[in-house]
């Protein structure tokens, strides 16, 4: 008995810490939504042409319409997450933006967003991928042209090539994040939606 009491007390002190994890997911999403909305933004006229455009881009309807949807949601929503204010509701439209983003750009390209033939998500055991299995000889080609034309250590130095897979492994990551923010909120003492809702309740 005193093992589960002592239990219970610890997570009893854990429950009041609850606002931290949320809080970490928030300052994780921030940023990364922050940048693709700017990005979005700031070109917007090329971005509407790749949402539109059926034969190089994503052949959307309304391109027009559905950049500066995605582009607001990302860009306002960001700010928002950040300080926790409206985290449930910003969190909805950022999860619609991130199941779009995963259906119509990055599925068709398989798990992996880093090319990697070693994975077990690339040997055909889960999405199987052609252009992941390629990824060692695009990998090597590669190679030859940076060490005969370009200075290679240099190029290294911080780490090896790699190829760009473009799976659906970020987005899909962001989207976890993002449900997981619909369910919990901003957080307990982290955010801004927790304040208010307490001096709501003590005005009520």
């Amino acid at each position: 008995m005193n093992i589960i009491n002592q239990y219970s007390n610890i997570i009893a002190k854990l429950n009041k810490l609850d606002g931290i994890p949320t809080l970490f997911i928030r300052l994780y999403l921030a940023p990364v939504f922050i940048q693709a909305g700017w990005a979005k933004l700031s070109n917007f006229e090329s971005t509407v042409g790749w949402f539109g455009n059926a034969q190089w881009g994503l052949g959307l309807p309304f391109p027009e319409l559905l950049v500066a949807l995605a582009a607001g949601a990302e860009f306002i929503g960001g700010f928002l997450i950040l300080i926790g204010l409206g985290t449930r509701l910003v969190a909805i439209p950022l999860a619609v933006t991130m199941l779009v983003a995963a259906t119509t750009v990055h599925l068709k390209h398989g798990w992996l967003a880093i090319a990697d033939p070693q994975s077990w998500f690339a040997d055909g055991t889960l999405f199987l991928n052609e252009r992941v299995l390629e990824a060692q000889e695009k990998k090597q080609m590669a190679i030859s042209i940076l060490q005969e034309y370009g200075n290679y250590e240099w190029l290294t130095s911080s780490g090896s090539i790699t190829i760009l897979n473009n799976g659906v492994e970020f987005a899909v990551t962001y989207l976890v994040m993002v449900i997981v923010l619909i369910f919990m909120g901003g957080g307990r003492y982290t955010s801004f939606d927790y304040y208010l809702a307490r001096k709501l309740r003590m005005q009520a």
